[in-house]
């Protein structure tokens, strides 16, 4: 569903009257000679982007694991014992079902008293108060950029964005296929969905890393404002 743009006629006409210009209807889209946006990467393979990604994590202070589907629970289960276990709070995603994490979710943690809630739409508040307390946050990747190794959250009713910067560690899951070269290609993918008509979040989220601030005298400050430490673990058989 498009959204309505209220009083855009008389908004872009007062702006041109006050450039001293027409009215332009119709604006042509230029033609570029060069796209060097495009170049960056061009011919990488996905396994050639894995390997980026997993390098930029280095610099962006982010753990990487790198698993296949049979080992991915395994892998889940590892992190968050290492971060110190629960409480945990993740989306409501039916992804995680697709990847074998039901049982891992549904028994194991519970059986080991290991708290997590899901998001829960229907809860309001209580769903922030969780995230607000949690030890970890655990979110899947919809696109992750190589290049500058970050993660793009689609946010939803059952995919709340506190659950990804509220929590003291963040464990982003990321399937293989989401894995671009760099900006240019997520924002081309999102445009698309708007051109087709799908039903595009009306929150989406660039996430590198845990989170940092370099703004008193340039120097690097990780875990001001958000999660502590991140994990990004691969699923390469997605």
């Amino acid at each position: 569903m498009n959204g309505t743009i209220q009083n855009r006629e008389a908004f872009l006409g007062k702006i041109a009257n006050r450039l001293g210009r027409d009215r332009k209807k119709v604006v042509k889209r230029p033609e570029w000679k060069f796209h060097p946006q495009d170049e960056v990467l061009k011919n990488a393979t996905q396994d050639d982007l894995v390997g980026v990604l997993q390098e930029q994590c280095k610099n962006i202070h982010t753990n990487f694991v790198l698993t296949n589907l049979a080992g991915l629970s395994g892998s889940l289960k590892e992190v968050v014992n290492n971060y110190g276990g629960g409480p945990v709070v993740s989306w409501k995603d039916e992804r995680f079902a697709q990847y074998s994490l039901a049982k891992l979710m549904n028994e194991e943690w519970p059986r080991d008293s290991v708290d997590l809630h899901v998001w829960d739409h229907t809860k309001k508040e209580v769903n922030i108060d969780k995230a607000n307390v949690a030890n970890v946050g655990i979110t899947i990747s919809d696109i992750t950029l190589a290049e500058s190794g970050t993660a793009v959250l689609f946010s939803s009713k059952d995919k709340g964005r506190t659950v990804s910067f509220l929590p003291a560690n963040s464990v982003i899951i990321i399937p293989k296929s989401s894995i671009v070269p760099r900006m240019t290609q997520a924002a081309r993918i999102i445009r698309e969905k708007v051109k087709s008509g799908e039903q595009v979040a009306s929150c989406i989220n660039f996430i590198t890393g845990p989170s940092n601030s370099a703004d008193i005298e340039m120097i690097l400050v990780v875990g001001v404002h958000g999660p502590i430490k991140a994990t990004y673990i691969v699923v390469e058989d997605l």
